[in-house]
C-alpha cells in the first residue's frame, strides 16, 4: 500500500523518505539475475575455484533453489576480503562466516563447529580428547599463531614446544593447514589443531593415516566452538530474511553436505555432537 506523506509532520516526512529511499537502494544492490557469492579461490576444504569446496556445494544448493546462475567474485580471505568483494558490490553473500562479526550482517546460523586435534591414528596421543591430558606434555603441537586454541596451549603449559603457522595468508601462495599436516607425517611434531571445517575434511580427503578428534572438553574462555552464519551487506535485512528461510527449509541438505565433507556438527551450545536426523 502507498504511503501517502503528506499526511505526516514535515520533520517525520523527512524521515520516512529517507527510509524509503534507503530500502529501496539496499534492495537494488542484491542482484535478481544470479546468486553472487563472494569466496576465496583457494580456501581449500571450503572454497575453491574449480568448485570442490563444500561452501561451493552450499552455493550450488542455494543458486539452484533460487532458480539462478551461480557467479562467483574471487578474492583471498585475508585483511581486505569484505571491502573488496562484498562492501564494493561485487557480489552479494559470504557463504561461510563466523557469527558476530560486524564487517558483514549476519544471517541464522546453519552450523556449529569446533576445533579439532589431529594426531596419528595408531599413535600414543590417538586416544587424547583434551589439550589438559597430561600425555600432551612435553609434546610439539602445531597450532595457527593468534587462534583460539593457542590462549588454551598456554593455560596447559604446551606453549613453549608449540609450532606456529601463520593465520592470515594468501592461500594461493601458502597453505599453513597443509604445512601442518605434513609436518604431523614427517613426525616435525606430535599433533596439530585446527579448525573443525578445515582439519576434519582434510584429514578425511587425503590423510588415513590420521584421525581428528573435536575438542568438546575445554574449559575457559576463548571458547573453542564458533556458529557459522553467511554474511551479507550490513543493512540487507531482506535478503537476510530470504537466505534465512532457505537455510531453515533446507537445512538437512546443509547437514548432509557438511557430513560428507567431514566437518564435525556440534549442538547450538557447543556442548556435544549433533545428532544425525531420522
Amino acid at each position: 500500500m502507498a504511503v501517502d506523506i503528506r499526511r505526516f509532520p514535515a520533520a517525520l516526512a523527512l524521515v520516512l523518505c529517507g527510509a524509503m529511499a534507503g530500502a529501496q537502494e539496499t534492495s537494488d544492490l542484491v542482484s535478481r539475475t544470479a546468486f553472487r557469492v563472494c569466496a576465496d579461490p583457494a580456501n581449500r576444504p571450503m572454497s575453491a575455484d574449480d568448485g570442490s569446496g563444500f561452501e561451493n556445494r552450499i552455493a550450488e544448493l542455494f543458486a539452484a533453489k533460487l532458480d539462478l546462475p551461480l557467479d562467483y567474485t574471487w578474492y583471498p580471505m585475508a585483511t581486505g576480503f569484505i571491502r573488496r568483494t562484498l562492501a564494493a558490490n561485487e557480489c552479494d553473500v559470504v557463504i561461510g562466516y563466523a557469527q558476530g562479526d560486524e564487517l558483514v550482517l549476519n544471517t541464522n546460523h546453519y552450523y556449529t563447529s569446533v576445533y579439532v586435534l589431529v594426531v596419528k591414528a595408531d599413535g600414543p596421543l590417538a586416544g587424547v580428547t583434551a589439550l589438559s591430558d597430561p600425555e600432551l606434555q612435553g609434546k610439539h603441537i602445531g597450532v595457527v599463531a593468534g587462534s583460539a586454541p593457542a590462549t588454551h596451549l598456554v593455560r596447559h603449559g604446551l606453549m613453549p614446544l608449540a609450532k606456529g603457522y601463520d593465520l592470515f595468508v594468501d592461500r594461493r601462495y601458502e597453505d599453513p593447514s597443509g604445512a601442518m599436516l605434513a609436518d604431523l607425517e614427517a613426525g616435525e611434531i606430535d599433533a596439530a589443531i585446527l579448525w573443525g571445517p578445515i582439519g576434519g575434511p582434510l584429514v578425511k580427503a587425503g590423510h588415513p593415516g590420521l584421525s581428528a578428534t573435536p575438542l568438546l572438553h575445554e574449559v575457559g574462555q576463548p571458547r573453542m566452538f564458533y556458529r557459522i552464519t553467511m554474511g551479507v551487506r550490513q543493512g540487507e535485512k531482506t535478503w537476510s530474511r530470504r537466505l534465512n528461510s532457505l537455510i531453515r527449509r533446507n537445512q538437512a541438505e546443509l547437514d548432509a553436505i557438511l557430513r560428507d565433507a567431514g566437518v564435525p556438527l556440534l549442538t547450538d551450545m557447543g556442548t556435544g555432537l549433533k545428532e544425525t536426523a531420522p
